[in-house]
């Protein structure tokens, strides 16, 4: 189990957000924390400490123009900063996938490419692989829970729903096309209320059984959440902390973190 790091960017500042908030152009924001300092702070301070395998997001769709830019600004003054330590995600494409990669990005993130319509587009994920290569590939399944007790993976900064339903026998198949899933649980993103208890438990599940990697985040806000995400998973499970992290405005502290999810 180890701690993944993140960077969120959103109007070409880095920001800690309530993820189910996160809407079209013009739509109100909930908005945790927004930092002082650029990207690459944060990414050199994840470099120091050893804390590799985390990822920057870019939150502003591409048709945001001026503040996706700002955002990719930012991104790639992380990479920088942090060559070959973080991947990156948010709008990214067979087009500029090898752009990031260049860059210093370790792997891209894809959703919305992959997914449209509500639907699963194999033929687009072929496009992602042959650009990217299935090793530098990470498929971002976050999702939101259903009436039916279901989680389905949502598109288009989270607010649409797929009939992507999180499975094993689903994680199984998308498995041969990448290289590890990002799974944000949505609906518990950014408000430090606690951790999706179903789905940390399906993931561990089908981790403990697989080995594939995965990275969960969403909701986390002390150590206890941290006990119960390692209990799930045998110590599996990756995880994200974002708004609970002492440098987005939280108590936690990194060091905290990395004991924790590494106590022997």
């Amino acid at each position: 189990m180890r701690i993944r790091p993140c960077i969120d960017i959103h109007n070409g500042s880095v920001k800690q957000i309530v993820g189910s908030t996160l809407k079209d152009q013009g739509a109100a924001v909930s908005v945790n924390f927004v930092a002082d300092r650029d990207a690459s702070y944060f990414a050199s301070l994840y470099k120091e400490k050893g804390l590799g395998g985390g990822h920057i997001i870019l939150l502003n769709s591409r048709q945001e123009k001026e503040a996706y830019a700002a955002d990719v600004r930012q991104a790639r003054g992380a990479l920088a900063a942090f060559p070959g330590g973080m991947q990156v995600g948010g709008g990214i494409s067979p087009e500029t996938a090898e752009a990031w990669l260049l860059s210093g990005a370790s792997h891209v993130i894809v959703t919305s490419y992959v997914f449209r319509e509500g639907q699963l587009h194999m033929g687009r994920l072929d496009e992602m692989v042959r650009a990217a290569g299935k090793d530098r590939l990470v498929l971002d399944l976050s999702c939101r829970r259903c009436p039916d007790g279901t989680y389905r993976v949502v598109t288009d900064r989270w607010q649409k729903f797929t009939d992507f339903v999180i499975s094993p026998e689903n994680l199984s198949a998308l498995s041969s096309s990448c290289a590890e899933f990002l799974i944000h649980a949505a609906d518990v993103e950014g408000k430090r209320g606690g951790v999706e208890g179903p789905l940390i438990g399906l993931l561990g599940s089908w981790q403990k059984e697989s080995g594939f990697p995965v990275t969960y985040a969403g909701g986390v806000h002390d150590l206890e959440d941290l006990r119960a995400i390692r209990k799930a998973s045998d110590g599996y499970l990756d995880v994200t902390v974002g708004s609970a992290l002492d440098l987005f405005g939280g108590s936690l502290s990194l060091d905290q973190l990395t004991a924790a999810c590494d106590p022997d």
